[in-house]
Order: C-alpha cells, then sequence, then structure tokens
C-alpha cells in the first residue's frame, strides 16, 4: 500500500499502539472485563466534556449521536431554533426536521462565528416561550470555524431552551465545560480529537436533559439514550458494542491523557496557526474569520488561478498527502488542511513542502520554503513557550 499523510478533518491518523489494540481478542460484553473498560472510558471521558454527569458510548460515527440527541429529548412539532455555521450544523437541523420538529434557522454568513448577540436577540423576542431547544455547532469543519461556546450557553441561559452541542471535531482540541456553561446534549465521536479510529459516538446528558428526555415521545429503538444508561449502570451497553474499536479508543484516551488538557489544547492551536501561517505566505486566502478560526481544521482559497480540486489531486497522487476540499456551496472553492490525530510538527511541515511542489506542478510560482518557514516560525513561538 501507497504511504499516504492524512490530513484530513477527519478520519485521523491513529497510531500505531491504537491500530494494534483493535486486534486483541474480543471478550464477553456482558462480562467483568468489559463493564471495567466502558467504565474506564468514562472517566477519560469526563473532563473533556467537562461534565460530572453520565457520558454514554453508542456504537455509531457522531450523526448518530446527534440523532440520539433529537430522538430522545424532543417531540414531532416541537420547534426547535438552528444556528449553523455550515453543512454539519445544517444536518443536525435536517436530523431534527426528520424527526417532526419545526427548525427555525437563524443564518450565519459563511467563516463567521455564531453571533451570540442574535441568538439572545431571537430568544428574548419568543416570549411565549415556543422555541423549546436550540441547536448549536461547537467547531465546525466545513468552514473552519470554531464558536465561542461560553458566550452563546449565557445568551441561551435567560431563554431556558433545551440545548444540543456538535461537539464532534471540537471536544479534546479546545476546552469544554458542559456543567459549567449549561448545556444540556453534548455529542462527540471517537475519530477526531481523540484520534481513534470510527466508529463510537459519545453522548453527555445534563440533568435538565435526562428529565426532558423522560417526557419526550418521539419513537426510539437502537438510540434509546435512557435505555442505554440503564445497561451503562451494570457496564454493558444494550446491543453488541463494537468491542475492537473500544480497545483502541481506550489506548487512544491513555495517550491523550499522558500529558495535560493544556497542553493538547495548545497543541492543536499551535498546529493551526502554523497552517495559517502557511497557507498565507503561499498566497491562499483563510476563509474563517479572525475572530472564528478552528483549532482542528483551517479552510482556505487557493491562489488566484490554482484550482483547488486539481490541487488536492496532484497533492494527493504526485506527493501522497490528503487534505480535504470544500462541501455543500463550497465545493472546488476551498482546500481544508486538518490538524488532529497522530500527527506530528515533521508531518505538518512535510505536507508544507508537498504544497509547495504541488504549486509549482501546476503552474503556479511560490517563492520555494516560504510556507514551512512561516510555519516553522510559529511551530518555534510554541516551542519557545514550553508546550510540547
Amino acid at each position: 500500500m501507497k504511504k499516504t499523510l492524512l490530513l484530513l478533518p477527519g478520519p485521523v491518523p491513529v497510531a500505531q499502539p491504537v491500530l494494534e489494540a483493535m486486534a486483541w481478542p474480543m471478550i464477553n460484553h456482558r462480562g467483568r472485563e468489559f463493564a471495567d473498560l466502558l467504565a474506564r472510558l468514562e472517566r477519560q471521558m469526563k473532563p473533556l466534556f467537562g461534565t460530572e454527569n453520565d457520558v454514554l458510548f453508542l456504537g455509531s460515527s457522531g450523526t448518530g449521536g446527534l440523532e440520539a440527541a433529537v430522538a430522545n429529548l424532543f417531540d414531532p412539532g416541537d420547534r426547535l431554533l438552528s444556528m449553523p455555521v455550515g453543512v454539519f450544523g445544517k444536518r443536525l437541523a435536517t436530523i431534527a426536521k426528520t424527526f417532526g420538529c419545526e427548525v427555525e434557522m437563524l443564518e450565519t454568513p459563511l467563516g463567521a462565528a455564531a453571533d451570540p448577540h442574535a441568538l439572545a436577540a431571537r430568544l428574548a423576542a419568543d416570549t411565549e416561550r415556543r422555541i423549546k431547544g436550540v441547536l448549536l455547532t461547537h467547531n465546525e469543519t466545513s468552514t473552519g470555524v470554531q464558536n465561542e461556546m461560553a458566550a452563546l450557553a449565557e445568551a441561551v441561559r435567560a431563554h431556558g431552551a433545551l440545548t444540543v452541542v456538535d461537539s464532534v471535531s471540537g471536544l479534546g482540541a479546545s476546552r469544554f465545560e458542559m456543567d459549567a456553561w449549561g448545556f444540556d446534549v453534548v455529542v462527540t465521536a471517537s475519530q477526531k480529537a481523540l484520534a481513534a479510529p470510527p466508529g463510537v459516538a459519545m453522548v453527555a446528558v445534563s440533568d435538565r436533559g435526562w428529565e426532558a428526555m423522560a417526557r419526550a415521545r418521539i419513537a426510539r429503538y437502537y438510540f434509546d439514550l435512557p435505555l442505554t444508561r440503564e445497561f451503562a449502570r451494570k457496564g454493558q451497553t444494550p446491543w453488541t458494542p463494537p468491542i475492537s474499536v473500544f480497545y483502541a479508543l481506550g489506548v487512544a484516551l491513555s495517550r491523550y491523557h499522558a500529558v495535560s488538557l493544556e497542553e493538547n489544547f495548545a497543541r492543536h492551536s499551535a498546529y493551526a496557526r502554523a497552517i495559517r501561517a502557511a497557507f498565507e505566505a503561499l498566497g491562499f486566502t483563510i476563509f474563517s474569520r479572525s475572530d472564528a478560526h478552528s483549532v482542528t481544521v483551517v479552510a482556505a482559497e487557493p491562489p488566484a488561478g490554482v484550482d483547488a480540486a486539481t490541487l488536492l489531486k496532484t497533492l494527493r497522487e504526485s506527493y501522497g498527502v490528503v487534505l480535504s476540499g470544500g462541501q455543500g456551496e463550497l465545493t472546488g472553492k476551498i482546500v481544508r488542511f486538518g490538524t488532529m490525530g497522530d500527527v506530528s510538527e515533521n508531518d505538518l511541515l512535510g505536507a508544507i513542502g508537498a504544497l509547495e511542489l504541488a504549486l509549482a506542478d501546476l503552474g503556479g510560482s511560490p517563492r520555494f520554503g516560504a510556507g514551512v518557514a512561516a510555519a516553522a516560525q510559529a511551530l518555534t513561538a510554541r516551542a519557545a513557550a514550553g508546550v510540547r
């Protein structure tokens, strides 16, 4: 197999010890060993969510976790307010519509973060409290945007609506304080900042969220969260779990916690700064606004005359570097460079060097070394600050 460097917004490069864990022998998913594994995973996840409440594990992608959040919290006909900042925020709204909810969209320009003042104003206008829930995104990989979640939580608090947060590509890469901020359901997944293979979604629910779920009447079966919690308290899952992915997630989380949360957050932030510096040095235009940059993916428009799809193909086929293109209305307009997973500074610098070569192959005239130098300078500043 040809060696490639995967720098996507997910799935991400997975370290060899994590991959090897998937070859461990199967165990009884109703037995003591699995119960111990499940308890350990929950202990490891709680600090990332910033919660003391239960963290549940589902055999699914992050989208399954988001479906579970909606299907357990709301009823058909409930009015929800969605504030998407890209494709995945709109996906969460679509899930809610599929389950019969009435979803109002509070639009945000692409590349911008959600405006807490606009959210607060809309909720203040809902004097009859018809809006039952608010759907939010922590980090949006389609646009390279990250929202200020504490401010959005404050905007919702006075109204009292229930909140669902998609933190699939955010949790673990930047601070999240679910309990302190007052969010009700938060969802993440294994294949992003946690640097594990795809296959497990994690859902944390507040006390208020559990009370709402006890009243909800949308039909659910596989993604029944109260049932999942009931089984979790016995050290089990309701249905057969992807045991091999659970093994891998456990190793990945142990590697993650080998350093502090702050060091993990700083690494993702520094990588994103380095990529932005490299892109700008090579004539790209960063798509996200300066107050809305994601730490897990950088989205940028290529220099004039460079076709994004052709650039990505050249990178992949000639240099073994795999980046992502745009989605939805941004298809063919941007490239996306991820920071998550088992990625080193050398990997970043090598990929940026390959990007310079690919630009030259396409007839551009990059100042060779400019992107690498800009990234290296950003990374050197991180090292000088004592962050590794």
